[in-house]
């Protein structure tokens, strides 16, 4: 069987800068931090961690008080991106143009709804109530994005949900990729989404030790992957979708196409939970380019993973210099979570969003806030501000997860 080319023809985002894409690209270039927001909520005490929250996101008003009612706020997100993404692709909510029993989703998440747990657990233990909400489980359900946006999209096809740690909606991409270029799905609507705002998971990440830390835990500058002065990593809440479709399908309806999603790669490192390690990265970057038909010298952007951890940052820089050789020095990298944060199972598909508009408005944003580079993170071209006037032909999306779970997207310009 052949393989079909994959279009990127619709991108859709709940941000902490809001959902306006050209808006939230701008800021990027522009160095602009969210980082602002310290986790509050009805709890026993203040937590002393940052938190990038979307303050601009009401879901009653975006998707209607009774169905916003049937989701915990992982969902909420998911459905309003993945909303917008098919907009953005000129598709019709309730529009019966054509058969879609093989149109599908993919979705990722790596928490899935534990505020409405953590809530049914306070009902039971801190109020003393004898039931919960009998909506408890479908709020809670790490399937609930994708279940809401197959309903409401009338997508018969498909539906899955992908629970892979900080790679989760990577690979929901990479599998629904895989989907459409075998023929298997005309179009796949594919993202993820994550609110890691539930006082008992932040307190878990803050037990972790990897949050940045300190005075400046309310600083816009408190993440800085691949800083000599970097403390740690920064949390937040979020919703990506992109709509994956068919090539020949898109260019017959006239849709606009913001790039070609040509390869994916994975591994497994198989040799710890939590301490990555390079050669399973490589081999899953490695295994993207093959994927994609493409040599190393075509890449000219890699969208890191860089979650600014001690441990994280030095181990990514050591694969990409194992893969690229000596082009390493020359090719350009940069790691967006030093503005949005990191959101955990939809860091993949922000990313991936970040990554196509790079290629579509050749234009890469930075590291913000790196002044000074660690040592173990020298010997690539750290993009310190943003940066345009080049070609951007190809381009990587890395996302590297507990459990030693690899994800790489490469990417195709239209443009170049």
């Amino acid at each position: 069987m052949s393989q079909r080319r994959v279009a990127i023809t619709g991108l859709g985002l709940i941000s902490p800068y809001g959902g306006d894409l050209p808006d939230f690209f701008a800021r990027l270039l522009a160095g602009e931090s969210a980082v602002r927001y310290l986790l509050t909520d009805d709890i026993p005490r203040p937590l002393s961690i940052p938190f990038v929250s979307c303050p601009a996101f009401d879901a009653d008003a975006t998707l209607g008080r009774p169905l916003a009612g049937t989701m915990d706020r992982f969902a909420q997100l998911g459905t309003a991106a993945a909303f917008d993404a098919w907009q953005d692709a000129g598709l019709l909510r309730g529009q019966p143009a054509e058969n879609r029993e093989n149109w599908g989703v993919a979705w990722g998440t790596a928490l899935g709804g534990t505020l409405a747990y953590e809530k049914g657990y306070r009902e039971l233990w801190q109020k003393g109530r004898e039931r919960v909400s009998p909506l408890s489980v479908i709020l809670g359900m790490n399937n609930a994005a994708n279940a809401h946006i197959s309903i409401q999209l009338g997508l018969g096809g498909v539906s899955m949900s992908h629970t892979v740690a900080c790679a989760s909606s990577a690979i929901a991409i990479g599998e629904a990729f895989r989907r459409v270029r075998s023929g298997e799905a005309t179009i796949m609507l594919t993202g993820g989404s994550d609110v890691p705002q539930a006082y008992g998971v932040a307190r878990a990440w803050e037990a972790l030790r990897v949050m940045a830390s300190g005075d400046e835990t309310s600083s816009p500058t408190a993440c800085r992957p691949f800083s000599a002065d970097r403390t740690g990593l920064v949390l937040g809440e979020g919703g990506a979708a992109l709509v994956l479709e068919d090539w020949e399908h898109a260019v017959a309806r006239g849709a606009r196409i913001h790039a070609e999603l040509v390869g994916y790669g994975t591994s497994c490192d198989h040799s710890h939970l939590v301490r990555p390690e390079a050669a399973g990265q490589v081999r899953a970057l490695h295994a993207a380019l093959a994927d994609g038909g493409l040599l190393a010298d075509e890449i000219d952007y890699v969208n890191a993973h860089g979650t600014a951890t001690a441990e994280g940052d030095p181990v990514e820089i050591s694969a990409l210099k194992a893969v690229f050789g000596e082009r390493a020095s020359r090719l350009a990298v940069s790691a967006t979570k030093s503005m949005h944060g990191h959101q955990l199972g939809a860091a993949g598909a922000i990313e991936a969003i970040i990554t196509v508009l790079a290629l579509r408005e050749q234009a890469i944003p930075p590291t913000a806030h790196l002044n000074q580079a660690d040592p173990a993170c020298l010997g690539v071209d750290h993009v310190t501000t943003a940066r345009r006037g080049k070609p951007l032909r190809a381009a990587l999306s890395n996302s590297f997860a507990f459990g030693g779970s690899n994800a790489v997207l490469a990417f195709r310009s239209v443009n170049a």
